[in-house]
């Protein structure tokens, strides 16, 4: 049995990677990163190669891949540090899938996958609250309370927001009692805000109970993804650096402590790649194994990724630690990946429950 990725998926993975290196090259993405963390013309461009709807049907004009094909996705774009509202635009999208009545699929789904309309998820709450079976902002026709962490709300024109019971809500962008405040996150690429909602009118997604761990758990698939892709575009940078850096008259890649080092992160990140994947296919094939297989890609990518980065940090000696260095960019990444929907230690206790331990 063939384990490895199809042709189809090289090429959407090349393509991905060229289109970033073309137009998101470290100089463009350091712009971003010191200035607003969004360009609507870099998102236009991935909404042209079809990242918009990757996952969604094609009745309702996207690609209909799979969750391996949309991991592969996020692995590339983590790898490229791309800035962009990918995370959150993927996640809703699949929640009006799973959860939305067929009136509510027809209206969203159409325009999220050609990007007329950008969606993102309210799962958050204050107190580092995240999973579906936590959340206490009361369901109802109305809202009143507050969502954290929330990516791009600020331009969102749809919140899918967690509710209490697991239940899942859609809050349109300007409705009536809401508002949206910027939050200093460490990933300036993939900013995030705080939603107030004041007697906001929402309109529950009928399937929402059923489908929110859904939901969460290909989120978690998605973050690992792009921690995989961040931590590997690290290692490169570490290598590239070995490869240039001089002292005492020779590069110091010839340094045998450095050698190991490196060898040390290489094989830290490429078993955990079968990781993702296999969590991505569980997604859409194995839904018994799903949940658990979720839990420990995140688990485990979120911490080896952000060891990665520290001992990338370390093998580029005083300057890996500046703002200037172009490391902090792909470290503070990881540690966005690390963080979003719960840390590790939450996930190999949930992994450990699910697993009967």
């Amino acid at each position: 049995m063939n384990f490895d990725l199809s042709d189809e998926q090289r090429l959407l993975q090349e393509t991905l990677r060229g289109f970033l290196a073309n137009e998101c090259g470290p100089p463009h993405l350091r712009a971003v990163f010191e200035g607003e963390g969004h360009d609507p013309a870099l998102w236009k461009g991935m909404v042209e190669l079809g990242l918009a709807g990757l996952h969604l049907p094609e009745r309702f004009g996207g690609a209909g891949l799979s969750q391996v094909d949309l991991a592969i996705a996020a692995e590339s774009l983590g790898h490229g540090g791309a800035p962009g509202p990918f995370l959150g635009h993927a996640l809703a999208g699949l929640a009006i899938e799973l959860a939305g009545s067929e009136a509510q699929r027809e209206r969203w789904l159409p325009r999220l996958a050609t990007g007329e309309a950008l969606a993102t998820v309210a799962l958050g709450e204050p107190g580092n609250v995240w999973q579906p079976e936590e959340w206490t902002l009361a369901a109802g026709e109305r809202l009143t309370g507050t969502k954290t962490n929330v990516p791009h709300a600020a331009i969102a024109d749809l919140l899918v927001v967690g509710l209490a019971g697991g239940r899942l809500g859609l809050v349109e962008r300007g409705a009536q009692g809401m508002a949206v405040a910027p939050i200093e996150g460490v990933d300036r690429v993939r900013r995030i805000d705080a939603v107030v909602f004041q007697n906001t009118p929402c309109e529950g997604l009928p399937g929402g109970e059923a489908a929110s761990g859904r939901v969460r758990d290909a989120g978690l698939v998605l973050l690992a993804a792009d921690a995989w892709g961040a931590g590997t575009r690290l290692v490169e940078m570490a290598v590239d650096y070995a490869k240039t850096r001089e002292q005492f008259g020779v590069t110091i890649g010839h340094f045998q402590a450095l050698k190991h080092q490196l060898a040390s992160m290489a094989l830290d990140l490429e078993p955990a790649r079968a990781l993702v994947w296999y969590a991505a296919y569980a997604q859409d094939h194995l839904p018994e194994e799903a949940p658990r297989s979720a839990a420990l890609a995140k688990a485990h990518l979120g911490d080896r990724a952000m060891q990665v980065a520290r001992d990338v940090v370390e093998a580029h000696g005083g300057i890996g630690f500046t703002w200037e260095c172009d490391v902090q960019i792909w470290f503070k990444r990881c540690m966005f990946d690390r963080a979003f929907l719960g840390a590790p230690a939450v996930h190999r206790e949930r992994a450990a429950r699910l697993a009967g331990w």
